[in-house]
C-alpha cells in the first residue's frame, strides 16, 4: 500500500470511529430530554405552527425562554428538521451532532496545516475519541454549537488565506456562533482581532465583503443589547423581533471573580471534571488522564513558533491556535466555569495536546513510528473502556438527569381530559413540547411562583399543575405524572391504577 492511501485509509478509520461513537444508539443515549434541549425543541416547534415564540415574540433575534433568554441558533436549525420529521429526540440532536462530526473534519484540516499528515491524523483522532466531545456532541445543549463553528471558520480563514472566497464560509461560521453562545459576545472581538492582527491577510473584495457579512450577523444582536440595556424599546427588523428580558444575566461575567474562577478552572482541568454527571462522562472525565500533560506541551511549542513566527516576519497557521487558547481562558475567568461554559476553552485544548504529541515524535526520530503506533494503540483502548462504560453504566446513570420515559408520560397524561397535576422533577418545557401546548395558550394561561425571575418556574398553565411530589392535591378526578418510586398508597386507596414510563408514573382512576 502506498504512502498516500495508507494516510487515507488512516483518516476514513478516524473518520468512522468517531461517526460510530457518536451515532451508535444516537437519540437513545442520552435518554429522555435535557430541559434546554425541550425548550429550544419547543420554541421552534411553536415558531413552525404560530410564527411565536413561547413569549409571542414573531421570529426573536434571543429567545425570552426561561425568563432570562436562550441562544437561537438551535432553534432555528431545527425548524426544517421538525417540520419533516416531527419531534423526536434525534431530531432535536441532529444539529449538535452533524456539527460534532464536521469538527472532525476540520480538526484533521488543521491538523494537516498546522503540522502535516501525521499531526492532521492525530488532531482528528483525539477529538475523535475525546470522551467531553463524544457526550456533547449526543446531546442538543445550544451553547455548544459554538465550538464546532468557532473550528470550521478558523479552517475557513486560513484557506482564504490563500483563496479569499473562503473568508466569507469564516465569516458565516463565526457570525453564527454568536447565536449559539452568547457568553463568547465579549471575547469574539479579541478572537477575529488578534487572529487579523497576526495573520495581516492580504486586502481583497472578499476580505471587506466577509468583514461585512459578520458585521452584518452581529449588528441585530447588538440591537438586543441596546434594548435589554434600556437605551431603546423592543422593535422589530422585517420579520424578526428583538426582545426585552425579564433579566438580563449579565452579572455572570465578572472581573471581581476571576481568582475564584481561576482556582475552579484549575480544579476542572485537574480532575478532568465538572462535578456535573451529564458533562463528564464518569470514571473517564472530560478527557483522558494522558491528554493534560500532551496538552502542556503543545502550548509551550506553540509558544516558541509564535516567538519564532516573529522573529522570521512569517505567518505561522499554528499561532491562530493559541490565539483560540487565550480567548478561551479570557472567557472562563470571567465566567462561573463549568465544561459547557468552558467549551470556548476545551476544544483547541484537546488540539494542543495532539499538537503536543506531535511535536515529541518530531524528536523521536527513528523510533518516530513505533512511538506514534504506541500512542495511538493506549488511545485506542482507552477510548475502548470509556465506549464499554459510556453505552452501560454510565448511560443508565442518565436515566434521572434526562428524564427517561418523559415524552411517553407527558403523552399518556395529557391524553386524559381533565387537570393534570406534574412533578416538579418534570421540567415544565418538556410538558410544552409533548403535550403541544399552543404558545398563545401558554402565555394567556401561564402563573408563575415568581414574576419577574431569571428562571420563571410556573405553577400551573393550560390545565397542568405542578406540585413537589409530597405536596400533591388529591384530586379523583385528576391524571397524575409523579417520579417513579412516589409512595402511592393514598392514590390506590381511591382506586387509582399506575403505569411506569421510564423514571415517571402516571397515575389516572379508570
Amino acid at each position: 500500500m502506498t504512502r498516500g492511501k495508507r494516510d487515507k485509509f488512516i483518516l476514513a478509520a478516524i473518520l468512522v470511529l468517531g461517526a460510530l461513537a457518536r451515532l451508535w444508539r444516537f437519540g437513545a443515549v442520552p435518554c429522555g430530554l435535557n430541559q434546554d434541549e425541550a425548550f429550544a425543541a419547543y420554541e421552534a416547534w411553536a415558531l413552525l405552527q404560530s410564527g411565536v415564540d413561547s413569549s409571542l415574540h414573531a421570529w426573536p433575534v434571543y429567545l425570552t425562554a426561561w425568563g432570562s433568554g436562550m441562544n437561537a441558533l438551535e432553534t432555528y436549525l431545527l425548524l426544517p428538521l421538525l417540520a419533516l420529521f416531527g419531534v423526536h429526540s434525534w431530531v432535536i440532536r441532529l444539529p449538535q451532532v452533524s456539527l460534532s462530526l464536521l469538527s472532525l473534519w476540520c480538526a484533521y484540516r488543521l491538523g494537516r496545516r498546522v503540522g502535516g499528515e501525521r499531526a492532521g491524523q492525530l488532531f482528528a483522532l483525539l477529538l475523535a475519541v475525546c470522551p467531553w466531545h463524544v457526550a456533547m456532541g449526543r446531546w442538543a445543549l445550544e451553547s455548544n454549537l459554538a465550538p464546532g463553528l468557532l473550528l470550521a471558520g478558523l479552517c475557513c480563514f486560513l484557506r482564504g488565506m490563500e483563496r479569499s472566497r473562503f473568508y466569507y464560509p469564516a465569516a458565516l461560521c463565526w457570525g453564527l456562533s454568536l447565536y449559539a453562545y452568547s457568553a463568547i459576545w465579549p471575547v469574539m472581538p479579541l478572537l477575529v482581532g488578534l487572529i487579523l492582527l497576526y495573520a495581516r491577510p492580504k486586502p481583497s473584495r472578499a476580505l471587506l465583503g466577509s468583514g461585512l457579512l459578520l458585521l452584518a450577523l452581529a449588528l441585530p444582536l447588538m440591537a438586543f443589547l441596546a434594548v435589554n440595556y434600556g437605551f431603546v424599546e423592543e422593535f422589530s427588523i422585517g420579520p424578526f423581533s428583538v426582545p426585552r428580558l425579564l433579566v438580563m444575566r449579565s452579572s455572570e461575567l465578572s472581573l471581581r471573580r476571576i481568582p475564584e474562577n481561576a482556582r475552579n478552572l484549575l480544579h476542572i482541568l485537574l480532575r478532568r471534571s465538572d462535578g456535573l454527571i451529564w458533562n463528564t462522562p464518569t470514571p473517564f472525565g472530560l478527557f483522558y488522564p494522558i491528554s493534560l500533560p500532551f496538552a502542556l506541551i503543545g502550548l509551550g511549542a506553540l509558544v516558541v513558533r509564535f516567538a519564532r513566527s516573529l522573529k522570521e516576519r512569517r505567518f505561522d497557521p499554528a499561532v491562530t491556535l493559541l490565539i483560540w487558547v487565550l480567548a478561551g481562558l479570557c472567557l472562563a475567568l470571567v465566567i462561573d466555569v463549568n465544561a459547557n461554559r468552558m467549551n470556548l476553552l476545551l476544544l483547541p485544548l484537546v488540539l494542543c495536546a495532539a499538537l503536543g504529541i506531535e511535536t515529541l515524535l518530531s524528536f523521536a526520530g527513528a523510533y518516530a513510528r513505533g512511538s506514534f503506533a504506541g500512542i495511538v494503540s493506549v488511545y485506542l483502548v482507552l477510548f475502548a473502556l470509556f465506549a464499554v462504560s459510556y453505552f452501560g453504566p454510565y448511560a443508565d446513570s442518565l436515566r434521572g438527569s434526562f428524564t427517561d420515559g418523559v415524552r411517553e408520560a407527558v403523552e399518556a397524561a395529557a391524553a386524559h381530559e381533565g387537570t393534570v397535576y406534574v412533578t416538579k422533577a418534570v421540567h415544565y418545557p418538556k410538558v410544552l413540547l409533548y403535550a403541544r401546548v399552543p404558545p398563545e395558550d401558554f402565555a394567556e394561561s401561564a402563573e408563575y411562583e415568581v414574576w419577574p425571575a431569571a428562571f420563571l418556574s410556573p405553577r400551573s398553565f393550560t390545565r397542568f399543575r405542578f406540585y413537589e411530589d409530597a405536596a400533591m392535591p388529591l384530586d379523583p378526578d385528576g391524571t397524575y405524572l409523579l417520579w417513579a418510586g412516589t409512595d402511592l398508597s393514598r392514590w390506590e386507596a381511591l382506586g387509582f391504577t399506575a403505569q411506569r414510563h421510564g423514571v415517571f408514573t402516571v397515575l389516572r382512576r379508570e
